[in-house]
């Protein structure tokens, strides 16, 4: 169980990190993407901000299980929340990843919880 709880752990960090750094590159996808969901620019730092805690949250709940555990729990309402917004505007296109990374989300709650 462990083991699954390692690989989703990376593969999870490792999308975190690859979407943060996009974000803060700012491309012209990012932007018209966030301006067609109504989310505001200013917001941009504290959605990096998240991603990357999270990433790293995720990962220090390897060592230190509740941290890992507070860490999912919190990627899991920022991918519910991506989730909504993505609906909100009728972009079931871009809703789909965000449910994938919700649900993975919750995996990760589970596979840590299981581990204990």
């Amino acid at each position: 169980m462990f083991i699954s709880l390692v690989v989703t752990t990376a593969l999870m960090s490792a999308v975190l990190l690859i979407s943060a750094g996009a974000k803060s590159l700012r491309t012209r996808h990012i932007t018209e993407q966030m301006t067609t969901l109504g989310v505001p620019m200013g917001l941009m730092t504290f959605l990096i901000a998240a991603q990357v805690a999270g990433a790293a949250g995720a990962i220090a709940g390897l060592w230190w299980a509740p941290l890992g555990i507070a860490a999912a729990i919190g990627l899991t309402l920022y991918f519910a929340g991506a989730v909504a917004f993505h609906l909100r505007v009728g972009d079931h296109k871009g809703a789909l990843p965000a449910a994938v990374l919700t649900v993975a989300s919750v995996a990760l709650i589970l596979l840590r919880a299981a581990t204990l």
